[in-house]
This record gives C-alpha cells, sequence and structure tokens, in this order.
C-alpha cells in the first residue's frame, strides 16, 4: 500500500471538493428543461464540446488496456483504437452537418425521421434500451473496474470498495450538473489527465534510463516480441499472424462497428452544438487530439513497464502494470496528481455515459412510449433516476469483469456489421427499419454465441469476456471473429433490405429535404429538383483523405520523435503539415 503524502491527500480532496461544487453550481440551469438537461440548450462552442469528446473516451480504463495491448503483443496493437480516423474523419466532413441538421436529441430519434411505421418505432425503442442498459452496462462496467484497478494497486485498498466510492461521487456529480457540468468539467478533466500522463511517461522513461536505454533493454526483456515496437507488424499471412490482425483493424473494423457514423455520445455533442460548424470544428479537434496526441504518453508508461515490471505480482493483469508504475516513479505530490488524473478521466467517461443513456431512456422509451405529455419537470425527474439504476447496475458488472481489454473486443463484436447500414441509411433510399434491425440482431446473436461457445467449451472456467472460443482446436480472436461477424451480417441485412418494402416516399422526400445528404437517393431527389446536397461529393472524399494522412502523419511522427527517428519524424510530420493546408482551405470554405 501505497504511504500517501498529506499533500497528495489534499490534491485528492481538493479535486473532489470542486467537482461537487461545479455540480451544484449547474444544478438548476440543468434541471430547468430536458433540452438544457442533455444538450446545454444546443449552445455550446467547439473547443468545449471537442475537448469533451476527447475526455469522455479517456478513462481509468484507457490506459491500463493499452499497457495490457503493449505488454502482450505491441505498440501496433493500438490499431485496435487508431483505426477509428477513417470513420471518424467521415464523421468531421459529413455526419457533423448532418446530425446538426436533424436537430434530434439523440441519434436514435433520427431513426422515425429516416425510417417510418411500427418498424421505425420498435428500432427507436430497442436500441435505445440496448446501447443504455447492455452496451452501457458493460462500458461503465470496465471504467469503473480501471479505477478499482488503480485504488488496489496504489493505495492498497480493496478493488470493491474502490468501485463503490469513484461511482457514488460520479452518481452524485451527475445527477446534480446534467450536461452541463459534463462538458464544462470535461474541460478541466482533460488537462489534468493528460498533465497526469504526460508526467508520468516522462517520470517513467527517465527512470528506465532514458528512451536510448528503454528500447534496448525492452529487446533483452522476457516480453520482447518481433513486433513490440512495430507501428506497423510484419509477420507474413498466417491465419493469425499480426499482420493480417492489421490488415483486419484498418480493412475491415472501422466501417463495421456501430458507430460508424459517428457514435452515441459523439453525436449527442455534435447535436448541442451552436451550429454546424462549431459541430464540424467539434469533430475534427476531436479526431485529432483523440489519437494523434494523447496515445504516446500511455504508451511510453507502458514500454517503461516492460523493463520495470517484466514479471508481475501474482494474481494480477498485465493491465495492472500501469498503476505499479505510478506507484514505483513517482513522489509526493506527483502521486497525488497521477490519481487526481485517473479520477477526472473516470469522471469524465462516466458522467458522459450516464447522461447519454438517461437521454435513450427518457427521449426514445418514456416520452416516446410511456409518458408522451410528460413534462419537463417530469421528465428531468425521470432522467435522474434513469442516472440512479444505471449506476447500480453497472457497479455489480463491474465485480464480474475480468479483463478490461476483452471486454472492450465484445463490445465491437456486439455491433460488428451494422455500420454499412448506418453509413447507407444517409445516402441510399432503399435502407429502412428492417436492415437495421436485423443487422443488429444478426452481431449480437452471433457475438452472445461465442461467449456462450466459450462458457460451455470450457465449464466451470468460464470469465466473463475473457475466455475465447475454439474452433478446430484454435482459440478465435477479434480478427477471426470479425472476419466471421462481418460477412454474415452484410448478408443478412442485404437480403432483409430486398425483401421488405421500401419506406414511402412521402417519409424519405422530407428527410431527404431536411438534411441533403447526396448519394443513391434516386426517385426520391427526382421529386426533389430544388435541394441542393453538399453531403457525398468527390471534394468532401479528398479533404476526408488529407485528413486521414494528416492525423496519422501527426501520429506517427509523434511516435517516431519520442523513439528518436528524427528523420522518419520529420518526414511523417510534413505529411501532417500539408495535409493540414488542405483541411483548413477546405474548412475556410464555408
Amino acid at each position: 500500500m501505497a504511504n500517501l503524502h498529506a499533500l497528495d491527500w489534499a490534491i485528492i480532496a481538493a479535486y473532489v471538493l470542486v467537482t461537487l461544487l461545479l455540480g451544484l453550481f449547474f444544478l438548476r440551469r440543468a434541471s430547468s428543461s430536458s433540452e438544457e438537461y442533455f444538450l446545454s440548450g444546443r449552445s455550446l462552442p467547439w473547443w468545449v464540446l471537442g475537448t469533451s469528446m476527447v475526455a469522455t473516451t479517456f478513462a481509468a480504463d484507457t490506459p491500463l488496456a493499452v499497457t495490457g495491448f503493449i505488454r502482450n503483443h505491441g505498440i501496433w496493437y493500438n490499431w485496435f483504437g487508431w483505426h477509428y480516423v477513417f470513420s471518424q474523419m467521415l464523421a468531421v466532413f459529413l455526419f457533423s452537418r448532418f446530425w446538426r441538421r436533424a436537430g434530434v436529441m439523440t441519434d436514435n430519434e433520427l431513426i422515425e425521421l429516416r425510417y417510418h411505421g411500427k418498424p421505425a418505432a420498435f428500432l427507436r425503442g430497442f436500441k435505445a434500451g440496448y446501447f443504455a442498459l447492455l452496451y452501457n452496462f458493460i462500458v461503465l462496467g470496465w471504467v469503473l473496474k480501471g479505477m478499482g484497478t488503480v485504488a488496489e494497486a496504489v493505495l492498497g485498498i480493496r478493488p470493491e470498495y474502490a468501485v463503490i466510492g469513484g461511482a457514488a461521487v460520479a452518481l452524485a456529480y451527475s445527477l446534480l450538473a446534467g450536461f452541463w457540468g459534463v462538458v464544462v468539467t470535461d474541460v478541466i478533466q482533460f488537462l489534468l489527465a493528460m498533465t497526469g500522463s504526460i508526467t508520468l511517461a516522462v517520470s517513467a522513461v527517465r527512470h528506465a534510463g532514458g528512451m536510448a536505454e528503454l528500447q534496448a533493454r525492452i529487446v533483452a526483456s522476457p516480453l520482447f516480441r518481433d513486433n513490440t515496437l512495430a507501428f506497423i507488424p510484419g509477420g507474413g499471412w498466417g491465419w493469425d499472424s499480426d499482420f493480417v490482425k492489421f490488415l483486419v483493424f484498418v480493412s475491415l473494423m472501422w466501417w463495421a462497428s456501430h458507430n460508424a457514423d459517428g457514435g452515441g455520445y459523439l453525436i449527442q455533442r455534435m447535436a448541442a452544438a451552436r451550429n454546424e460548424r462549431h459541430a464540424r470544428a467539434a469533430t475534427l479537434w476531436f479526431v485529432v487530439a483523440n489519437n494523434a496526441v494523447r496515445y504516446w504518453p500511455w504508451i511510453a508508461t507502458a514500454l517503461a513497464s516492460m523493463v520495470l515490471f517484466p514479471v508481475l505480482p501474482e494474481g494480477q493483469s498485465e493491465e495492472a502494470a500501469y498503476p505499479l508504475v505510478m506507484l514505483s516513479v513517482l513522489g509526493p505530490g506527483l502521486l497525488g496528481l497521477l490519481l487526481v488524473s485517473f479520477f477526472a478521466a473516470f469522471m469524465s467517461t462516466i458522467d458522459t455515459h450516464l447522461n447519454w443513456g438517461a437521454s435513450y431512456l427518457v427521449n426514445d422509451i418514456y416520452r416516446r412510449f410511456l409518458r408522451p405529455a410528460a413534462s419537463e419537470k417530469q421528465t428531468v425527474l425521470a432522467a435522474k433516476l434513469c442516472v440512479l439504476v444505471m449506476m447500480v447496475c453497472a457497479v455489480l458488472v463491474a465485480f464480474f469483469l475480468t479483463s478490461i481489454g476483452k471486454a472492450w473486443l465484445f463490445v465491437w463484436a456486439m455491433g460488428a456489421g451494422i455500420g454499412p447500414v448506418l453509413i447507407l441509411r444517409w445516402f441510399w433510399w432503399r435502407i429502412n427499419a428492417w436492415s437495421e434491425i436485423s443487422a443488429l440482431a444478426a452481431s449480437v446473436v452471433m457475438a452472445v454465441g461465442f461467449e456462450v461457445a466459450a462458457a460451455i467449451q470450457t465449464g466451470g472456467q468460464y470469465a466473463l469476456f475473457a475466455t475465447p472460443v475454439t474452433l478446430g482446436g484454435m482459440a478465435l480472436e477479434t480478427h477471426h471473429k470479425a472476419m466471421i461477424l462481418v460477412p454474415v451480417t452484410i448478408l443478412v441485412w442485404v437480403v432483409v433490405t430486398f425483401a421488405t418494402s421500401p419506406v414511402p416516399r412521402g417519409h424519405l422526400e422530407a428527410f431527404f429535404r431536411r438534411v441533403r445528404p447526396g448519394g443513391r437517393w434516386g426517385p426520391i431527389a427526382a421529386a426533389c429538383p430544388d435541394v441542393q446536397c453538399d453531403g457525398l461529393t468527390r471534394r468532401v472524399m479528398v479533404v476526408w483523405a488529407a485528413g486521414v494522412a494528416g492525423v496519422f502523419g501527426f501520429l506517427f511522427g509523434l511516435g517516431k520523435w519520442m523513439l528518436g527517428d528524427l528523420g522518419a519524424a520529420v518526414l511523417l510530420l510534413g505529411i501532417a503539415g500539408t495535409a493540414a493546408v488542405v483541411v483548413a482551405r477546405e474548412l475556410g470554405r464555408d
């Protein structure tokens, strides 16, 4: 157990106090209406929303999972997260403006704007419950588990107590502040979290003898693999090779996932922007900061952990190496700062998922099906009750999770294959509610089926999301499952689409006029000759490609600079700079 200095405890206490005071400050404004509680009155500037997007994807679990990836596979395995750059850039230049034009409170509300009738109503209610409850419980559970892991390693307290204590503070804040508190404190939490992770990375690398010495010691470490320090792995074309895994990440997973057109809590922030320009700028800042900036401090610390802790204490997962490094290299004050940064990251994700999940349950179930005439006061009260119930359930889930990284992979599998439907519903008139229902159902059935098969195969040895299913004597990893899930799901929804009736033309015309997406709208576009679409154009695709090249150039340029390869760093940062000029010119046209 760490013997925390009084200064450390003072820093922790000050943060908790400030957080709760901010919650009280925003209490009255957040409780005035559902739009204020969930969208801050659609009045937020890009830099607040973009920073909030980054903060909410940076939780206590994230650096732990990255550490596990690197110790088990290498730097390249972060392509599991980096591949989202492709879809996130589409969100910048296409979907951010579409979501803002739609004027919805939640992305599920779009379903009845785009589709029609009972299938659309069913889909809206089902997706709201599915993502607010099943999906959200798993995400909240792994975030709580991450906090518990840190508390156990650094403070020596039982993780169950840490989970309950952290959940209680986060719950109190979330009930008080609503979305106003979420986004405002996200800015503070992002600054704290980045300061803490950078401080730890610098201290850890120095403790290991500097970056050059660290790399030499990693090569001699028992944890070293051929691709440990690689950004793009080698390894040939074998079914189980690192290179094939990488190819699946970059060629398949980014467009097949459930957030291919933005992602639920990101869409909530796009909808809260002042206008389309702010929605787009916020999303662009998120993509750059989320992918090109925040990873490297975690990676540096994870690499240092391979030298400082080549063998972990018995019973500790590879993910626990991150807090063990904190405990070993930080002194008084800095350790308190790191603990506060972890708690800030934890809070930013917890309050987002609670508010976002409540928006689904209230806007898409309570007000849509149960109490359409509910007053604003009743709606806000219902939202707070939903927040309370979700947190209690998430705490229970956290007690059963054994691996944060494995839970990440399962959540991806639950939505594998639905991405093409989410993208095409904007650009192809023939997509209907049954397309989306069948895609989601196929993904969920197969993802859960893999877990059931693993439980049957292993009997009493099954661990939630952490036990692989075997096929022909080989354990199926994420890339194997993706190569099964995605094609099967696509086949299912394509067949269902052509076997069911299209959405009535009048309904489609109203949507087309409202969003102006472009694409394959055939008879709908012909009936609306006055509508000028500015969605899927050649210019947009060029600037999308430039944005992708810019983010990856910046990401890997910083990485090469950190690892001491200055020649490659200059080249990659030059590519990033050139791409930035192209993107800036596009932004300046509006």
